[in-house]
């Protein structure tokens, strides 16, 4: 069976396993961040007017003395609009994305037209599931004139998550003209590719991705999952060993297998075949 209705159904299974794989870690990222589907960085340095961070680079042992340290800075000075941006996002990062929400809300009421704040306030709405608010946030974070890449593939990132494919790839090709050959970008337009179950395509940008400048280990991880889902594990394994220890890659390989042979769904992957006429 080739038809409509099962390309259908396996483009369904294809995105349940992607968003379990994610959610469970499989691709090797400290947390989920929502605002992406790929691996823009969620650190508050994404701002184009704050100051660089390294959040992205930290282990959860070193996030959780972040988050300890920046805690006790935005108890002194909750108004701080860098120390309250950078513990939010610590929050978001060692999933704690509740108590990161209370941090930006109570910032934004403070700053209701600060563009940086507005930014960050939209991935805590994000990382929290309310994705129409945290939309809203992020476009009035926005300035039309001089559009920022990141707000672009961040809004798009949601867009995904909301079944909006078309307009989401849109903004990704939009954030693209301004960032040409940005990974981050290239990798979110990869991902929203294996959301809908279009894998070839999704591997072509993740592997441009990978070879663009400024590529990171969760680039590298997304397209180990990418490779994983077509069934090239032996591949997707030796991907994700160059960033990860040979155990922990060998284990989110075994889980990618296992999820893949559950109701006879290897099956339905294996069939590549398309629908006639």
């Amino acid at each position: 069976m080739t038809g409509p209705a099962f390309i259908q159904r396996k483009r369904s299974f294809i995105l349940s396993v992607a968003l379990i794989a994610l959610a469970s870690g499989i691709s090797g990222c400290s947390t989920t961040d929502k605002t992406t589907t790929g691996s823009i960085s969620p650190a508050a340095s994404n701002s184009p007017t704050m100051p660089a961070g390294n959040f992205d680079q930290m282990n959860q042992q070193q996030l959780m003395q972040a988050s300890t340290s920046l805690g006790t800075r935005y108890q002194g000075n909750p108004k701080d609009k860098a120390t309250a941006i950078n513990y939010a996002t610590v929050l978001r990062m060692t999933n704690r994305s509740d108590q990161a929400l209370a941090v930006m809300r109570s910032l934004a009421i403070a700053y209701p037209k600060d563009r940086d704040v507005l930014a960050a306030y939209g991935k805590a709405l994000a990382s929290s599931g309310q994705f129409e608010a945290a939309l809203d946030s992020l476009r009035r974070a926005q300035t039309p004139e001089y559009p920022d890449w990141r707000l672009l593939s961040a809004e798009g990132a949601i867009l995904d998550q909301l079944g909006k494919t078309g307009e989401a790839r849109d903004l990704y090709r939009k954030a693209l003209q301004v960032k040409p050959d940005e990974a981050s970008i290239l990798s979110n337009m990869g991902m929203s590719y294996v959301l809908s179950g279009e894998l070839s395509t999704a591997e072509t940008y993740m592997r441009k991705a990978v070879g663009a400048p400024g590529s990171d280990s969760r680039v590298r991880q997304n397209l180990a999952l990418v490779v994983g889902l077509q069934g090239r594990f032996d591949e997707a394994e030796q991907i994700a060993s160059q960033e990860l220890s040979a155990q922990q890659a060998k284990t989110n390989v075994q889980y990618l297998r296992s999820m893949l042979s559950q109701q006879n769904s290897w099956n339905m992957l294996k069939d590549k075949k398309s629908p006639k006429g």
